[in-house]
C-alpha cells in the first residue's frame, strides 16, 4: 500500500513539474520569436480571454471533489451520478457565456486598450472558454478514483499540446498561435474527458437521484467557490488589461515575461496541492481531521526551509536567467522579476491555502483572502504601473502577496483555535 502511494505521489511531482517546464518553454519561445510589442498583444489576449472565462464560467469542480467524495463514503452512488451531470451541464453553459462575452469585447478591445490588432485573435480566443469548460469534470473522475497521478499525466499531454501549438504558430503570427491553442485545447478537453468517462463508469451504476436535503449546501458551496474562483482567476488578467490601458505594450510584454517565476513557482507546490485535495478532503469527510492540520504545518516548514535557501541564489542569478531566457530585448523585465521571485516564494509556503478551503467545506475563505489580494493589486498595479510600468506592476503583486498571506495568518490562528475547542489537542507535526 505504502509502495503504490508513493508511486502515485511520485507520478504526480514528476508530471506536474514537467507540465510546468512545458509551460515556461512556450513562454519562451513566444518571448524570442515574437517581437516586444507583438508578446504585449499576446499577453493581454491571454488576459482578456483568462478574465472572461473566469468571470462566466461557474467554479463546479470543486464542489464535485468535496461533495463526490462525500457520495463515495456514504456509496450513494446515484447522487453522485446526479451531481456530475449537472455539473457538465453549468460547465458547457458557463463556457458558451464567456465566448459570447469574448465575441462582444473584441470589436471595441483596440478603442479600450489603446493598441491595435486584437479584435481577430480576441474572437478567436473566444472558443478557448467553450473548448476548456468540461476538462476539469473529467479530471474530478480521476480524482475521485485517488489517480492524481493520472490527472497529473494529463496536464503534462495539455501542456505538450500547448507547447506545440505555440512552437508552430508563433512562426506565422499573433492570430495562428491562438488558432493553434485553441486546436490545442480541444483535443486536451478531449483526452481527458475520455479517461474521466472511463474512471467514472467504474462506479457502481445507479439510476440519478434527486440531491434532496443536500441541494442548498451544494449550491451554497458552488457559489462561493465561482465567486472565489472568479476573484482568483480575474485578479491578474484585470491588472495585466489596467497595465496595457496605462502604459505601452513594451511594458505588458515586460510584466508578463517577469510574472514566468511565479507561475513556476505555482507548480511548484501544485503536486502538494493535487494531493492535499484529493486526500485532505476525503479524511476531513472521514472525520480524520487532526492529520490534515498537521499534514498542512509539515509541508509549511518545508516549503519555509526552501524557499530561505532557494531564493537569494535565484535573485543573484535573476539577471542572468533573464538575459537566457527571455532574451536581450527583454532585458527591461529584470528588476519587475526579481519583485516577482520574492512574491512567489511567499505563495510557495502558503500553497496549501488553495485546496485546504475546499477541504474542509468553508470556500468562502478564499473569497475573503482572494478579495483581499485583488483589492490591494488592480489599483496598484494602475498607479505604480503608470509610473514604473513593468516593474511598478510588479511591486503591486508583491504588495497584493504579502496582504494574502497575511490574511491567511489570522485566519490559521483562528481555525486553529476552533480546532482546538472542538476535537482537543493536534497531535504534533513530524518533519
Amino acid at each position: 500500500m505504502r509502495s503504490r502511494l508513493f508511486w502515485r505521489r511520485s507520478v504526480a511531482a514528476a508530471g506536474t513539474y514537467s507540465s510546468a517546464v512545458l509551460g515556461f518553454l512556450g513562454t519562451v519561445i513566444a518571448l524570442h520569436v515574437f517581437s516586444t510589442y507583438t508578446f504585449g498583444r499576446y499577453a493581454l489576449v491571454l488576459a482578456a480571454t483568462g478574465l472572461f472565462q473566469s468571470l462566466l464560467d461557474l467554479t463546479v469542480e470543486e464542489a464535485l471533489v468535496k461533495f463526490g467524495f462525500r457520495y463515495l463514503t456514504r456509496q450513494d452512488w446515484g447522487r453522485l451520478r446526479r451531481l456530475f451531470r449537472s455539473a457538465v451541464v453549468f460547465k458547457v453553459a458557463g463556457g458558451v457565456f464567456a465566448m459570447i462575452a469574448l465575441l462582444a469585447f473584441a470589436p471595441v478591445a483596440d478603442a479600450l486598450l489603446h493598441k491595435h490588432g486584437l479584435a481577430v485573435p480576441l474572437a478567436i480566443a473566444s472558443l478557448i472558454p467553450l473548448a476548456q469548460c468540461t476538462e476539469n469534470v473529467g479530471g474530478v473522475a480521476i480524482i475521485l478514483r485517488e489517480r492524481y497521478d493520472i490527472r497529473a499525466l494529463f496536464l503534462l499531454l495539455s501542456m505538450a499540446l500547448r507547447l506545440t501549438a505555440i512552437a508552430v504558430g508563433t512562426q506565422y503570427g499573433l492570430t495562428e498561435t491562438i488558432i493553434g491553442l485553441v486546436a490545442a485545447q480541444f483535443v486536451a478537453t478531449g483526452s481527458v474527458g475520455a479517461a474521466g468517462l472511463i474512471a467514472f463508469r467504474r462506479f457502481p451504476k445507479a439510476r440519478p437521484t434527486p440531491l434532496g436535503s443536500g441541494r442548498r449546501e451544494l449550491f451554497s458551496f458552488v457559489g462561493q467557490s465561482s465567486i472565489a474562483s472568479a476573484v482568483t482567476s480575474f485578479t491578474l488578467p484585470l491588472a495585466t488589461l489596467v497595465l496595457g490601458g496605462v502604459s505601452t505594450a513594451r511594458q505588458v510584454a515586460w510584466f508578463r515575461a517577469a510574472m514566468s517565476p511565479q507561475q513556476g513557482f505555482a507548480i511548484l507546490s501544485s503536486p502538494a496541492r493535487l494531493i492535499f485535495l484529493t486526500e485532505q478532503t476525503r479524511d476531513w469527510e472521514r472525520g480524520t481531521r487532526r492529520a490534515v492540520f498537521a499534514g498542512i504545518r509539515r509541508y509549511t516548514i518545508a516549503a519555509g526551509a526552501s524557499m530561505i535557501v532557494l531564493l537569494p541564489l535565484l535573485l543573484i542569478f535573476t539577471p542572468a536567467l533573464a538575459r537566457l531566457f527571455f532574451s536581450a530585448k527583454n532585458a527591461g523585465a529584470v528588476d519587475a522579476t526579481r519583485i516577482i521571485v520574492v512574491a512567489a516564494a511567499l505563495r510557495v509556503v502558503f500553497g496549501w491555502s488553495k485546496s485546504f478551503p475546499v477541504s474542509i467545506g468553508r470556500p468562502a475563505l478564499r473569497i475573503w483572502t482572494h478579495g483581499v489580494e485583488a483589492a490591494v493589486l488592480i489599483p496598484l498595479a494602475g498607479i505604480l504601473g503608470a509610473k514604473w510600468g513593468a516593474t511598478g506592476a510588479a511591486g503591486a503583486v508583491l504588495a497584493s502577496s504579502v496582504a494574502y498571506c497575511l490574511c491567511w495568518v489570522v485566519l490559521w490562528v483562528k481555525l486553529l483555535r476552533e480546532h482546538d475547542s472542538s476535537a482537543g489537542p493536534i497531535e504534533p507535526a513530524v518533519a
